[in-house]
């Protein structure tokens, strides 16, 4: 009886270790598939950022540099109509690296990298009014082989003092307010 209770004690011994062994397998797996689902996740942003910018817009500047500043730049500015401050910061590091390629942006890029580097969308949107301080005399000058962007303008932005934005589309979305105000504004200048 003796050597049977022992037996069965050494066997669940060596199952228990057995499971034991399958345990720490599938904790391995597991911190593998973590690791593998957050470079997979910053991939897919990145691509899913990209695929926006190289998405057909209303327009064509004629200036390669140009066209892909301005559009990063509406992808900004459409994640701060969406309220969205973590994807208005990865797109803004998108730009960032864009506006270091291009010269003629040295401002915009110190801009760009404050709203890459805050979280804060209230903060985000201030920098944003600055950008577009910076951004819209340049593009004012772009030359476009087709169609048209537009300056919009939204007086109440900025506790009052109003402020300015590029769009791709005339209707009016505005980035100040998001869904609190998101047709507030007009279309001041159509460029062409």
């Amino acid at each position: 009886m003796k050597i049977l209770h022992y037996l069965s004690f050494e066997a669940i011994i060596l199952i228990n270790m057995k499971n034991l062994s399958n345990i720490l397998l599938i904790i391995s797996l597991l911190a593998g598939v973590v690791g593998c689902t957050q470079q997979n996740k910053e991939a897919a942003q990145t691509e899913k950022v990209q695929a926006v910018v190289s998405a057909a817009t209303n327009f064509s500047i004629k200036d390669e540099n140009q066209q892909a500043v301005l559009q990063q730049y509406l992808i900004i500015k459409d994640a701060l109509v969406a309220s969205n401050s973590a994807d208005a910061q990865q797109a803004a590091k998108n730009l960032k690296q864009t506006l270091t390629k291009t010269s003629g942006f040295e401002t915009a890029q110190k801009m760009v990298d404050s709203i890459a580097t805050t979280s804060d969308l209230t903060e985000q949107r201030k920098v944003f009014t600055n950008l577009n301080n910076e951004l819209i005399p340049l593009f004012r000058k772009a030359v476009l082989s087709k169609g048209a962007f537009y300056v919009q303008f939204c007086p109440m932005a900025n506790e009052g003092s109003g402020g300015y934005w590029l769009a791709q589309e005339e209707e009016v979305r505005n980035p100040y307010y998001g869904d609190e105000m998101l047709n507030c504004g007009e279309v001041k200048e159509t460029i062409k």
